[in-house]
């Protein structure tokens, strides 16, 4: 309950330092751009999305923009996007169910982009980040049609299962142990445990090429993933694993180099020029406020 209420004070001070981006040119799109952006966005965070996409259309072009509803978004708030982001299309969860992924979780959103890459390039870009500068690493991505995520630590790159299970299992995960731990320990479990890779990087921030991946792909190694750790698969995290080991089997994928892409804790100004502002830090000081207004004085 104090949690709940010192976050509510701290999005209602961010909103009144950030509330600018309302007022800046709507998002312009790129006629024959084959990237398209997908965001799952809740009521709370439609003006933090607002300044995400903002920031990061203007630095790469995007040709689409895809919405995955989750349930709580107004109509109030449906209009505002809409002014905001020309073309704007919408999914709700329940065209993503099934019965071999989790429910919630974000595992609806990792369904669309599987439905989404059949004809563009996606990036899944989380309401809580921000663009501050040039990203030529990204942008080249997209361009040669290349897989990546955000990493976890400098020089990281992509790993084989093997070396992450076996890292996983030094810490010997047990039940009350967080599902990426318990999950990575079981890797093992997979039948192409030999074969396939894994990359610790980050669900929030993920690029997709064409044609890169299936449905089948994530439902087949979800039923082998639960049928290794039952119903903790079905705990928040498993999505972020199951969109790790997607990211890691593309043929070519990168980890963005770090901390030039990083979340709010590693983050080494002025070098960074992405951010994720994850949970833990992203209201206890006021740098993401003040990082946001001067985006916004740069929009308009």
């Amino acid at each position: 309950m104090f949690y709940s209420l010192k976050d509510k004070l701290r999005r209602k001070w961010f909103a009144s330092q950030c509330k600018g981006i309302l007022k800046t040119p709507p998002v312009t799109l790129e006629r024959n751009c084959n990237l398209a952006v997908l965001s799952q966005l809740q009521h709370k965070d439609v003006l933090m999305f607002l300044l995400a996409l903002k920031s990061f259309a203007r630095e790469v072009p995007i040709g689409h923009v895809y919405l995955l509803n989750d349930g709580s978004l107004t109509e109030s708030d449906i209009n505002l996007l809409q002014a905001h982001i020309p073309e704007l299309s919408f999914f709700e969860l329940k065209d993503f169910q099934g019965t071999s992924c989790p429910r919630r979780g974000c595992w609806e959103r990792l369904l669309a982009i599987a439905e989404l890459v059949k004809k563009y390039y996606v990036i899944q870009l989380d309401s809580d980040t921000l663009t501050i500068g040039a990203m030529p690493e990204l942008v080249e991505c997209v361009k040669q049609g290349i897989a990546f995520t955000i990493g976890t630590w400098d020089n990281q790159t992509i790993e084989t299962m093997e070396e992450r299970c076996t890292t996983a299992k030094t810490r010997t995960p047990d039940a009350s142990s967080h599902v990426q731990l318990m999950a990575e320990a079981s890797l093992d479990k997979l039948k192409s445990y030999k074969t396939l890779h894994y990359v610790r990087g980050c669900a929030g921030f993920a690029g997709f090429p064409q044609n890169s991946f299936t449905k089948d792909f994530v439902e087949g190694i979800s039923n082998e993933m639960h049928a290794a750790i039952g119903s903790k698969w079905s705990e928040w995290g498993s999505e972020q694993v199951m969109s790790n080991i997607v990211v890691a089997n593309i043929a070519n994928a990168s980890v963005l180099p770090h901390p030039k892409y990083s979340d709010c804790k590693k983050m080494k100004l002025p070098q960074t020029v992405f951010i994720h502002f994850i949970g833990s830090c992203r209201f206890n000081t006021g740098v993401y406020a003040n990082l946001g207004i001067n985006i916004i004085k740069q929009l308009n």
